[in-house]
């Protein structure tokens, strides 16, 4: 009998699990979607590819609550920085990561 309950219990669990993980996916899915940042456009006012960091005179960043203003920013992937100029017009995402701002998907717009 004890047998009997064990794969019963077990089965039950099973079966309670599937519908739990599809939860779990789906509130996975949109909380990724809702953090989904929007761009900011911007100048490019200096470069220094040797520390990976650039200038820019930037719109309003919403996910920051940041006003228009120029500051320094750190690229993500520094290899970006050498597809771009000082004057170039770009799009960026802008995060703060414990206090030091990064830029990344930067696009060039042409």
């Amino acid at each position: 009998m004890q047998a009997y309950q064990t794969v019963l219990w077990s089965v039950l669990v099973v079966l309670g699990a599937f519908p739990l993980a599809a939860l779990a996916q789906a509130a996975s899915a949109s909380a990724a979607a809702a953090q989904t940042v929007a761009t900011t456009e911007g100048e490019v006012r200096r470069l220094d590819k040797m520390l990976g960091t650039l200038t820019i005179r930037h719109g309003e960043i919403r996910n920051l609550d940041m006003p228009p203003m120029s500051m320094v920013f750190t690229a993500r992937d520094k290899a970006q920085l050498d597809a771009m100029s000082v004057g170039d017009r770009i799009r960026f995402v802008a995060t703060n990561e414990n206090g030091k701002f990064i830029a990344s998907e930067i696009d060039v717009v042409r």
